[in-house]
């Protein structure tokens, strides 16, 4: 089954999407690629509000009845918003990671990791 992967994101080597929001803040979560791979997640740990985060560097884990991932940042920046939803209901990573289930707002303070754009994600995992 092919993945969602959606245009209007950027996308990074470890399954991490970023999606500019304007003002210098990104919203962060992981691909649809990523939550099939993980199959049912059951406990997210997030990074709290003021955190912050380096391009590159784990901010966070999500864990699966099969294992526990890092989740990467795409960028260097601040937390400015954590989805708290998602930590009290991991589940909603594998039934929307582009809506509901989004993890972290950031603020760039710094540049990105080479963000991959639709397509090349696609290749990536390749579909």
């Amino acid at each position: 089954m092919a993945s969602v992967i959606k245009e209007d994101r950027k996308y990074t080597k470890d399954h991490e999407w970023a999606k500019e929001e304007g003002g210098g803040l990104v919203r962060i979560g992981i691909s649809d690629f990523a939550q099939h791979q993980l199959t049912d997640i059951v406990f997210a740990d997030l990074p709290k509000k003021g955190a912050a985060i380096e391009m590159g560097k784990p901010f966070g884990v999500v864990e699966s009845v099969k294992s526990a991932s890092d989740i990467y940042s795409p960028v260097t920046g601040e937390v400015v918003e954590v989805n708290q939803a998602v930590a009290d209901a991991p589940e909603t990573l594998n039934q929307d990671p582009y809506g509901a289930g989004w993890l972290i707002v950031a603020r760039m303070t710094g540049g990105h990791v080479h963000l991959m754009d639709a397509a090349e994600y696609r290749k990536h995992i390749g579909e």
